[in-house]
């Protein structure tokens, strides 16, 4: 059964967001139920399975969706997306990049031994620099390839406006960047040196404080990356010996 991962913004106020993370599936993706609590708007991120699950954090915040974000199209992260849209009636948005792997959801089954799900139909194709907004709260979209050739993350500021009350930056990394490791490359369309460069030039350059919320396992920080992961140490475009 999966439980929700602890975290330290999860509990509401009228002024704070709402975040929810759920592990879903087989390989236990996280998924991301990030809320307004005072317009009830939300943004769903990789409803990678159990769809009923996410409904049911949905409607015990009252939450309606905004939109339902794929930060890349593995089957792990987007095998609830149908579900979610036929329920939700809300768009799915991913990068134009991956939808060559989107379209092979059969061989990604079969990679893992499943049965497809039925597609879900792209309604956005996302690019970098492309913002969402869902309540008093927004988003920006970096292209991080790498892991995919169109993967994704999204970092939302610190936002002190509208009587918005946010202390760290936030980063949803997909499967770009883990605690304490990065995103496997050896899959169709991955590429160590375009995930290491997608790393050091879009996320490296993210306040330390930023928290990070990966597509599996725990949270972590910029600072803690920066300062331990011994992935980051491997030779990429632009370092010097």
């Amino acid at each position: 059964m999966a439980h929700p991962v602890p975290d330290p913004i999860a509990t509401p106020s009228d002024d704070t967001i709402i975040h929810e993370i759920l592990p879903v599936g087989m390989l236990q993706c996280n998924c991301s139920v990030i809320g307004d609590p005072q317009t009830r708007e939300a943004l769903v991120v990789d409803p990678g399975d159990e769809a009923d699950k996410i409904l049911a954090i949905l409607a015990k915040h009252r939450l309606t969706v905004k939109a339902i974000v794929s930060t890349h199209a593995h089957i792990d992260h987007v095998g609830g997306l149908r579900k979610m849209q036929q329920a939700t009636g809300a768009p799915v948005l991913m990068h134009g990049d991956d939808m060559e792997l989107y379209r092979h959801l059969d061989v990604q089954a079969a990679w893992i031994g499943l049965r497809a799900p039925d597609p879900a139909e792209v309604d956005k194709l996302l690019r970098e620099g492309d913002t969402l907004r869902w309540g008093r709260f927004e988003a920006s979209v970096l292209h991080t390839p790498g892991h995919t050739p169109g993967s994704i993350s999204l970092y939302l500021a610190p936002q002190k406006n509208n009587n918005v009350a946010s202390d760290a930056a936030k980063l949803f990394a997909g499967d770009t960047l883990f605690a304490g490791s990065i995103g496997r490359t050896d899959l169709w369309g991955g590429s160590l040196e375009k995930i290491l460069r997608s790393i050091h030039q879009k996320l490296m350059v993210l306040p330390d404080e930023t928290i990070v919320y990966p597509g599996h396992g725990g949270v972590t920080t910029i600072g803690q990356e920066r300062a331990a992961n011994p992935f980051l140490e491997l030779p990429h475009p632009g370092r010097h010996s």
